[in-house]
């Protein structure tokens, strides 16, 4: 037995009139039956294709706002009905129902709604209700009905009815089926997440998350690993909005390291200073503010120029050609910038394997949100972590107080700590990292390594002495004991700027003020794991 489906009558209501005339037209060619609703009816008949109305169908007007149209028993028997179940085909007979093969929706713009940031009354009324009833009966009774709910699935109905004579396989009516709970799915995990935003509910009983795919990719972090890259629909400037202007396909580590190069950099307002981070494996190596994004990406590069080679480059200002040109002289993955000249993309386009990102914009660091990650057996949400130094009371807690130098320099340290993996320690000079120290198991030994990083930059670079003399040092949590604070004070760092919090703060302000250091205290960690 034949597992081909023949499509003989269909029902389309979209609200994504992208190609629907020529799909409707060539459904009518192939002898199918059309029937519609509202304006998707209308843009149908307009075009001169044969279409029914559903009122017509189901013997009811549109009502309350076209709320209700095809909430019926003569469309929802239609599409659950099992064709040779003669229970089925009686009831059908009995109640003048007639078999819908072929279900063709796509939803209210909700996402859309949302993003645009519509008012509450608009944005419940661009809940999809008959939509996603009609998508989950005909998904359901995938072995006889076919659905599609995306504009990209009509030439593969299409094909498929060419290649059949004029029906759909078993196996793209479940691919379709598939793709229709899911997108469900998510789109009511959109209106449940919204809605639990609107009221305040920071933690409700159920949180759903959904996506859509940009893109599958090679692998994911390893080659074993299969990946693909999902987009939420949040309205936030960054990998997952921009514009690949050229270079290969990105990885799975790509858009990781990307994210996370260009959430940093977005810390530093572009109408003050250039800035450029510099990341590898998702950690800082560089970071600098400049008088312009050339001065900004050397110095930058010059605090590990080892580590550079082969990382992402984020810059806060658009590209220009005199920072392109540094850039592309040393192996680079990745820039993502907010825009590029011509002349820029040019020159990085010599660089074919070269990816250039231009987003239009830089992401709100201040802005609410929520991160998530999976764990064995469930997921962690949280907010972002939108805290910015320069909002905070910082705290002189030591005799002598930061000089202006200084406190410029600490918070410069303190905004990059915060996008360093924890245990994280930053020595900075002049609006520039000299030395980071990443994601170690005791605070003290991210204070060594990152002095050693940043004596090893020094002596590369025919320094008299390491880059730390004379530079202030950021923790993104409480020294516990003062042995890592010493270590940076060993360095030759002159000031510190930490949380505070632990239950020895006075021993430690006790030694720094022996080491003869400035220090402040935010209030805010910035862990980061």
């Amino acid at each position: 037995m034949s597992d081909i489906r023949a499509i003989k009558r269909a029902l389309l209501s979209v609200s994504d009139k992208t190609g629907l005339i020529d799909f409707a037209r060539a459904l009518e060619q192939r002898g199918v039956t059309l029937i519609s609703t509202g304006g998707t009816r209308k843009a149908i008949a307009d075009a001169g294709v044969g279409v029914t109305d559903v009122s017509d169908v189901t013997g009811f007007p549109e009502m309350m706002d076209g709320r209700v149209k095809t909430l019926h028993p003569k469309v929802h028997g239609g599409l659950l009905a099992i064709r040779e179940n003669p229970e089925h085909e009686a009831a059908m007979l009995a109640h003048g129902i007639e078999p819908i093969d072929l279900l063709v929706v796509n939803l209210y713009p909700f996402e859309a709604t949302v993003a645009r940031q519509a008012g509450w009354e608009e944005t419940i009324e661009n809940i999809d209700i008959g939509g996603p009833a009609m998508i989950r009966a005909a998904a359901k009774n995938h072995e006889d009905v076919a659905v599609v709910v995306d504009v990209a699935d009509y030439q593969e109905i299409l094909d498929a009815m060419d290649a059949s004579g004029g029906g759909a396989p078993l196996s793209l009516r479940k691919k379709l089926a598939q793709k229709a709970y899911a997108r469900t799915a998510a789109y009511d995990a959109a209106i449940s997440n919204w809605l639990a935003k609107e009221i305040g509910v920071e933690t409700p009983e159920y949180r759903a998350v959904g996506g859509r795919l940009s893109e599958p990719m090679r692998y994911g972090e390893n080659p074993h690993q299969h990946a693909g890259f999902y987009s939420t629909g949040e309205k936030r400037i960054g990998v997952a909005t921009a514009r690949q202007a050229q270079g290969k396909q990105l990885s799975y580590n790509n858009v990781n390291d990307t994210d996370a190069a260009f959430e940093l950099v977005a810390e530093f307002d572009p109408n003050r200073t250039a800035a450029v981070a510099i990341i590898k494996h998702a950690n800082p190596c560089g970071v600098a503010e400049g008088g312009s994004l050339k001065e900004a990406y050397l110095r930058a590069q010059a605090c590990d120029p080892i580590s550079a080679f082969g990382g992402i480059v984020a810059l806060n200002r658009r590209l220009d050609a005199e920072a392109a040109a540094e850039i592309v002289k040393i192996f680079t993955e990745v820039i993502i910038a907010p825009d590029a000249d011509e002349a820029a993309i040019a020159l990085v386009a010599s660089k074919k394997n070269l990816r250039l990102l231009l987003t239009g914009g830089l992401p709100d660091p201040r802005a609410a949100g929520l991160a998530v990650r999976s764990v064995a057996g469930g997921l962690l949400f949280q907010s972002r972590d939108n805290a910015v130094v320069d909002d905070m009371p910082l705290k002189i807690v030591t005799r002598r107080a930061p000089t202006e130098q200084e406190l410029a320099d600490l918070k410069f340290a303190f905004r990059v700590a915060k996008h360093v993996k924890s245990n994280a320690i930053v020595y900075a000079k002049g609006g520039a990292t000299v030395g980071i120290g990443a994601g170690q198991m005791s605070r003290v030994d991210s204070s060594r390594i990152a002095a050693w990083k940043a004596a090893e930059a020094a002596k590369g670079a025919g320094a008299a002495e390491s880059w730390a003399k004379g530079s202030v040092v950021a923790s993104d949590a409480f020294f516990p004991f003062a042995d890592g604070l010493l270590a940076a004070a060993d360095a030759g760092a002159t000031a510190v700027i930490q949380p505070g919090g632990s239950v020895r703060d006075d021993e430690v302000i006790k030694a720094a003020d022996e080491a003869g250091l400035a220090m402040v205290m935010t209030g805010f960690r910035h862990f980061r794991h």
